[in-house]
């Protein structure tokens, strides 16, 4: 059977036997629709620099479960340049999600060594790699005492020059770790980054002045990094009601959205 019939089976399968489980780690199956969206969103700008011969674009994403949603940039990106080469990197730490991911770009023609198995807090396995595009969709309100120690050590030592320098949220949920992690990997340079990710509403209203969800947002707002932040509908994911937003990033904002922050109420 087809890609597409593969992929409603499985979300078949997912919703069907997946809601207990996955509600109790923060893993939710990200809709099709709702990666679709933000992959629109994140090539919004590129599609003139897409085209083309010789084309070679990165995408990365730091908990890419069984790969969908970097699978889906790749076929929006090619289905603007047929010709682009997408390579794809990525990293998760439950077993099963790993091995489905690494199969699947063996048989897409990837180069598997770029799926890393790992907690990607703790033991970044790219440390000195940047990527053109990332896209995730981190665990929602999943504590990170596990990763603490390490966490901390890189937070104290390294400062900004590690991955978690402009602060740590509170210990029961990583999302905004995970939103550090993804701007140490954006791009220097002329072509720089866009980062798509899709979070519940804590890493938006937890903390008050001076917490660490507030120094880390105040930090994202002043490096002039955040784009724009989408509301999306309620009950859209298989598995929970909670409400969903995508943020995206970029440190190539075009000169008429620099110093300021889109938001889009798309909860209706």
């Amino acid at each position: 059977i087809s890609n597409i019939e593969m992929g409603q089976l499985f979300e078949h399968l997912i919703r069907q036997f997946n809601e207990n489980a996955a509600a109790d780690n923060g893993d939710y199956f990200t809709p099709r629709e709702v990666i679709r969206l933000m992959v629109e969103l994140l090539l919004a700008y590129d599609h003139e620099a897409l085209v083309g011969s010789g084309v070679i674009r990165t995408i990365y994403d730091p908990t890419i479960g069984t790969g969908g949603i970097a699978s889906i940039g790749e076929e929006e990106m090619r289905a603007l340049n047929k010709k682009i080469r997408v390579n794809i990197f990525g990293q998760e730490m439950i077993k099963e999600s790993y091995a489905i991911c690494k199969s699947d770009m063996l048989i897409t023609g990837h180069d598997p060594e770029n799926i890393a198995f790992g907690n990607t807090l703790t033991d970044d396995a790219f440390p000195n790699q940047k990527f053109h595009y990332m896209l995730s969709n981190p665990p929602y309100g999943v504590d990170w005492k596990k990763s603490k120690d390490k966490v901390v050590e890189e937070h104290e030592t390294l400062g900004m020059d590690g991955r978690f320098g402009a602060g740590l949220p509170r210990i029961s949920d990583g999302q905004l770790l995970f939103v550090q992690h993804m701007v140490s990997k954006m791009r220097p340079d002329e072509q720089g980054s866009r980062i798509g990710i899709v979070m519940n509403g804590s890493p938006l209203f937890s903390g008050g002045a001076g917490s660490g969800e507030s120094e880390i947002r105040r930090w994202l707002l002043e490096q002039d990094l955040i784009e724009a932040i989408i509301a999306l509908p309620t009950d859209i994911f298989y598995n929970t009601g909670i409400q969903t937003y995508i943020w995206l990033l970029s440190n190539k904002k075009i000169p008429e959205r620099r110093g300021k922050v889109q938001l889009i109420d798309a909860s209706g």
